[in-house]
């Protein structure tokens, strides 16, 4: 752990929890600055980069699940769409199980901006995997299954807990 890392985790005499914490909201931040010094033309929020990463996995998905899966608020992922609309990045069309919903999918444009992301972060990424350890490589790609478990989880928990939520409001 960083020295730094170490310091913040002591001082603010959190968990393991905090560090992991800190950790993935560190590489999801160089990650992101990465790509734009790989890509400077590049202005993809990050939102905006998620919303098309999901509309490859789930082409048609409506705004409501959107908001859901992402945790937002409805009114800020239509906004982040009506955004994406006006890019060309994504189109909208009516639901075919119902007139009044709407589908949403990627145009040949979201799909190459996403792909410019996903080259970029993957080049810099894969760099700077190649120059740790060989044991260093394999703990993280050993840990990867773990870390996916840990996200199913805490999905879990959030959607039970909406789901508590809900029932409580009825």
């Amino acid at each position: 752990m960083p020295a730094s890392q170490s310091k913040l985790t002591e001082s603010l005499g959190t968990s393991r929890a905090w560090a992991l914490t800190d950790l993935i909201t560190r590489l999801r931040r160089v990650l992101r600055s990465s790509v734009r010094s790989d890509i400077p033309w590049e202005t993809l929020p990050m939102a905006q980069v998620e919303i098309l990463q999901r509309l490859v996995d789930e082409p048609g998905v409506r705004i409501s699940d959107l908001a859901r899966r992402h945790r937002l608020a409805t009114n800020t992922v239509s906004t982040l769409i009506q955004q994406m609309v006006t890019a060309g990045l994504v189109v909208r069309t009516t639901a075919p199980d119902d007139r009044r919903a709407v589908s949403l999918y990627l145009t040949e444009l979201g799909r190459t901006s996403l792909n410019g992301w996903l080259r970029a972060n993957e080049a810099r990424l894969s760099t700077a995997l190649g120059e740790l350890s060989e044991d260093e490589q394999k703990s993280i790609e050993d840990a990867l299954p773990a870390l996916a478990n840990l996200a199913d989880r805490l999905e879990a928990v959030e959607l039970d807990a909406a789901r508590s939520h809900s029932a409580k409001r009825r």
